[in-house]
């Protein structure tokens, strides 16, 4: 190894980043971006989706997919050591010992096959040598010290039988194993509830302190970034537009697109409605999943939605708010009958409940719904045309060719496409753009009723304003009526007039928003709302 790569024991530098630049086959994703993170410090890259934060990430442990990727200039110092062309010898030593990194998705992660203790052993058997036998109180330390109760017996879990909120502290009892230098934390918390996040974030501040590392902190959330970190680094098409301690930028932007950022939030209010007809009533609505079967019979179920009753008028927005786990969604898929539960579901005093399929679909028509993830809800194989227009070809078979691709053109305007991306498919477009997609496919059928499942968590801040602004848009045109399931607490108030608030599969609260979020009552309302508003505060 050169004398330059040789550490220097003088400088304080975790990390230095000097004129990085990647590209794939050709294409340019990072440009000549330099910026160093000194030890026990949290430096926050910040930027939308397709901005260059990953890559970036990626690019210090050299583990994006060479050769299509490659590197046109560029140095990354891990504590003085050149990993740019270093051998794998070298980089085996600092991945995971100097260097490790945590990701957004716990559960694509993980493997779904090995038990926990199996996962973070082998991290110990790599790096130090160390046996299951020989690790197994190395790993339950680790487990304690990300706070995961029993650990003894998570340990002996499956991924899938964690959830969200312990997966990702799993991932970071595997990431904190050999006491690194420096943690790239990449959105750690974008996939989690509120509170959840805020038992992470605290978690991830307790271990910075107490094991002295550094952080890389990838994110677009910017209340999270003013909350961790001490300096930020503004990214967008590949570039650093700004950077400095994060008070400075947050307080006093230079760059243009710093102040579009910070200004991207959702804001505004709910559409205002009439007290007039309703339009969906469910009462005594109950759910159970069988959890365990006996000789003749289901011996033991889980109730996942309890005795709920709710009404919906027309016209009005009723925001369903909830940790994983709550019921929110669900109950959204019982009111659609897409899963079997008891109880009176009555859309425009029908009670569609008993209706065998064959009566149901006329119905169908007039309940649609938009999924959390756009891509996933999207068929890769089919065009925007194809996806578009399939509810037309059940529910209006008198229509021609020609008037499905007019009908589908106007649904794409509606939602502010161009009426010539029907015929591409979903990977040309942004998540945004597929996201508009989505509720194109469900509002060619004029339904009356629109269930909005996490439509916006997947997506970037400013991402989401457009997609609220939109819907407030199209609500304000059509008269729609939304039932609008989340857990991100300021999507639901610029949306909804009316909030219940469910747990266990049980509506805990329930009034205007106003109510809710103003003078909430339990004390499980008043803990999400303290923890989707603190980092808002912060912003204030």
């Amino acid at each position: 190894m050169s004398n330059a790569a040789a550490l220097n024991t003088q400088d304080d530098h975790v990390l230095k980043i000097e004129d990085l630049s990647v590209s794939f086959r050709g294409v340019e994703a990072v440009k000549h971006i330099s910026f160093d993170i000194r030890h026990g410090e949290t430096v926050a890259l910040v930027g939308e989706s397709g901005s260059g934060k990953s890559v970036t990430a990626l690019s210090v442990l050299q583990l994006l997919p060479y050769p299509v990727a490659s590197h046109p200039s560029g140095s990354v110092l891990v504590d003085g050591f050149e990993t740019m062309g270093a051998n794998n010898r070298v980089l085996r030593d600092i991945r995971g010992s100097k260097v490790t990194m945590i990701f957004q998705e716990p559960m694509t992660s993980l493997n779904p096959l090995h038990r926990i203790e199996k996962q973070i052993g082998e991290i110990l058997l790599i790096h130090k040598g160390l046996k299951l036998a020989d690790s197994r109180s190395r790993i339950l330390e680790l487990l304690k010290l990300v706070g995961l109760q029993n650990p003894e017996e998570k340990m002996r879990s499956f991924p899938h039988e964690l959830s969200g909120g312990q997966r990702q502290r799993v991932m970071i009892a595997m990431a904190l194993a050999n006491e690194p230098d420096l943690l790239i934390a990449d959105e750690p918390t974008t996939a989690l509830d509120v509170t959840i996040q805020a038992q992470i974030l605290e978690l991830l501040k307790d271990l910075q302190q107490r094991l002295g590392m550094a952080v890389l902190l990838i994110t677009h959330d910017l209340g999270v970034v003013r909350r961790m970190a001490d300096r930020v680094c503004v990214m967008t098409q590949g570039e650093i537009v700004e950077k400095g301690n994060c008070a400075d930028v947050f307080d006093n932007p230079q760059h243009e697109y710093t102040r579009h950022l910070l200004e991207a939030e959702p804001k505004g209010n709910p559409i205002p409605f009439k007290e007039s007809e309703v339009l969906l009533k469910c009462e005594n609505l109950n759910v159970r999943f069988p959890l365990a079967k006996g000789f003749f019979f289901v011996s033991k179920y889980l109730q996942a939605v309890d005795n709920v009753s709710l009404t919906v008028t027309k016209g009005q927005t009723l925001g369903i708010v909830g940790e994983s786990g709550s019921g929110k969604t669900t109950l959204g898929m019982a009111i659609l009958r897409l899963i079997k539960s008891e109880g009176d579901i009555l859309l425009e005093g029908t009670n569609i409940q008993g209706m065998k399929s064959g009566e149901l679909r006329s119905y169908r028509k007039d309940m649609q719904i938009v999924f959390q993830d756009p891509f996933g809800s999207l068929s890769p194989r089919l065009s925007i045309h194809q996806i578009i227009e399939e509810g037309l070809l059940v529910h209006e078979k008198h229509l021609t060719e020609q008037e499905r691709r007019e009908r589908v053109a106007d649904a794409l305007q509606e939602v502010g496409l161009d009426s010539s991306a029907q015929d591409r498919y979903p990977h040309e477009f942004s998540g945004g753009q597929r996201q508009r997609i989505a509720v194109a496919r469900a509002l060619i059928l004029k339904p009356k009723l629109l269930i909005l499942d996490e439509p916006t968590s997947a997506l970037d801040m400013s991402v989401q304003a457009q997609i609220v602004d939109l819907l407030r848009d199209l609500q304000r045109r059509h008269d729609l009526t939304y039932m609008f399931i989340s857990h991100d607490l300021k999507v639901v108030r610029a949306l909804s007039n009316h909030v219940i608030v469910m747990k266990d599969g049980v509506i805990v609260e329930s009034g205007t928003s106003d109510q809710i979020f103003d003078d909430p009552q339990t004390a499980y309302t008043k803990a999400l709302i303290t923890a989707a508003f603190d980092l808002a505060v912060l912003e204030d």
